[in-house]
């Protein structure tokens, strides 16, 4: 199957539970699918759906493992077993812990930094050092159960002109109604969404995927300075 073209703005789409949302992400045009290993979220799959649903990705689309700070034997369980082509670690994982994780793997690695004021900003880089990519997500509340896939945004002029030394990823309360305008405000490349194309938790719905992956394809990215 011939690959398909990189848009400009490369669409992730998170917490995929069923084939026929694979099947929606890539036909939307989507670059990433994500496929969540945590039990309390919704979106959690077992390694034998993983499985599946992974056989259903074609050509181009990346296939990413979403992890809350794995042991090893956990990692050797599910990446042992399930052909991803990244880890995404959502957790309190150190750098240290991020650099383990990618040797032991023998994967590029995504780390998630949750954001809400200047000081959580500042602690990227320590990250970019030793990640493959970093997301930067909106900071859960103080005693939510998820690290992320709440549906919540955070304030995007935190990050607005931001240079990492890795690809990075903006994640948090995103829409196909707010996507164009987050892409233009940070200059995010790539974006990642879950909550905001569902029709319930864990359930995507094709037509808002449709609708997000063609809003960030026409927003207007801001040149790099």
């Amino acid at each position: 199957m011939k690959e398909r073209d990189v848009p400009e703005v490369r669409v992730k789409i998170c917490g995929l539970t069923r084939g026929a949302d694979v099947e929606a992400a890539a036909r939307a045009g989507a670059v990433y699918a994500g496929f969540v290993f945590f039990p309390p979220s919704p979106r959690c799959v077992s390694v034998k759906a993983a499985r599946e649903l992974a056989a259903c990705a074609p050509v181009g689309l990346l296939k990413v493992g979403l992890m809350v700070d794995p042991d090893d034997a956990l990692l050797d369980a599910v990446f042992g077993a399930v052909p991803v082509d990244m880890v995404q670690l959502h957790g309190r994982e150190t750098p240290e812990r991020v650099a383990e994780v990618r040797a032991r793997t023998g994967l590029p690695v995504m780390k998630a930094v949750g954001v809400a004021g200047h000081e959580d900003v500042a602690r990227i880089a320590a990250y970019a050092r030793v990640a493959d990519q970093i997301l930067i997500d909106a900071k859960a509340p103080a005693g939510a159960a998820l690290p992320g896939g709440n549906g919540l945004a955070f304030d995007w002029r935190l990050i607005a002109g931001l240079r990492v030394a890795v690809p990075w990823m903006l994640a948090g309360g995103l829409t196909p109604e707010n996507v164009g305008r987050a892409v233009a405000m940070t200059g995010a490349r790539q974006v990642d969404v879950s909550s905001g194309v569902e029709a319930a938790p864990g359930e995507k719905d094709a037509e808002k995927i449709a609708a997000f992956v063609a809003a960030a394809a026409r927003a207007e990215v801001p040149p790099v300075l």
